[in-house]
């Protein structure tokens, strides 16, 4: 024997299994299943969401049938934070669940430019990749000492620079750049940071190990190269003017050749003077002597 019992639904049960599955700058997508599986009616669902920034509210309404209800909540604000309440229209028991909007990115290519008593702050306009941000929001600069462990705050700008003054001697200081934050703090963009040391260079922290090699490879390859270049021109001058002292002493040794004694005779200074003048002349040849020719 068996029988069939089918459970009355119950409508003051809460939805189940509420929870974020994606969140973007300015939208959230939320899901959530139905209080009972299958439901044989639509049922309508009362979605609050809760600005606990500015502290504001808006209720959205969602009907359908579906056991498992996935919803987007949309114009939201980036960096925002918020308290979704699900729950049925007629006012059943509630779930709840607190998401965070992705804040707006950091600004690209935050460079230094030392000047004699200041440097100067440069970043791209954020406006060029974040659609939702307006220039008139402008940006935030902090400040931090790490030789004192200080944090500062410099000011905002609406522009894409900033000046920044006295700076001490030794010190090495992190400058971070971001969309200005709204609301006592609460909603920022992402810092874009930048490392200043004392010797007044700016450096981003990506770089700063790759191109310190790059600078100093650029100097000494031309100067080896230089180096190269001089000792092989200093080798072939040497080498040339051994061969042309070596020929010259075979010249003027062979032009000294005395066949009959067998070897090179050299006049002394005092001998020196006009030969034709001094010599004999030679009349004749003996046949037992013979001629040599240098």
């Amino acid at each position: 024997d068996y029988v069939v019992v089918k459970m009355i639904p119950d409508n003051r049960l809460p939805p189940r299994h509420l929870h974020s599955v994606h969140t973007g700058k300015t939208f959230a997508v939320i899901k959530w299943e139905s209080p009972y599986d299958s439901p044989d009616q639509d049922m309508l669902y009362a979605v609050a969401v809760k600005d606990l920034v500015r502290k504001t509210d808006k209720i959205y309404k969602v009907k359908t049938r579906n056991s498992t209800v996935e919803y987007t909540i949309k114009k939201l604000e980036p960096g925002g934070k918020y308290h979704v309440i699900v729950q049925l229209g007629n006012m059943s028991k509630e779930s709840s669940v607190k998401i965070g909007t992705v804040p707006l990115s950091a600004p690209d290519a935050l460079k230094i430019i030392t000047e004699n008593d200041h440097i100067l702050l440069f970043w791209k306009s954020l406006a060029l990749k974040e659609s939702n941000f307006n220039e008139s929001r402008g940006y935030e600069i902090h400040m931090f000492d790490s030789l004192l462990n200080i944090t500062a705050y410099l000011g905002n700008t609406t522009e894409n620079f900033f000046k920044v003054s006295n700076l001490k001697i030794g010190h090495n200081y992190s400058f971070t750049v971001q969309a200005r934050c709204l609301y006592s703090g609460q909603m920022c963009g992402e810092p874009a940071t930048l490392l200043y040391d004392e010797l007044g260079t700016g450096e981003d922290s990506s770089a700063s190990k790759t191109d310190r090699p790059t600078d100093v490879a650029a100097i000494v390859v031309p100067v080896l190269f230089l180096l190269l270049v001089t000792l092989g021109i200093g080798f072939v001058v040497l080498y040339m003017r051994h061969r042309r002292l070596q020929n010259s002493f075979t010249a003027f040794a062979n032009s000294h050749y005395s066949s009959r004694l067998g070897s090179a005779i050299f006049s002394s200074g005092d001998d020196l003077g006009d030969e034709d003048d001094e010599a004999p002349m030679i009349t004749g040849f003996s046949d037992d002597v013979p001629m040599v020719i240098a």
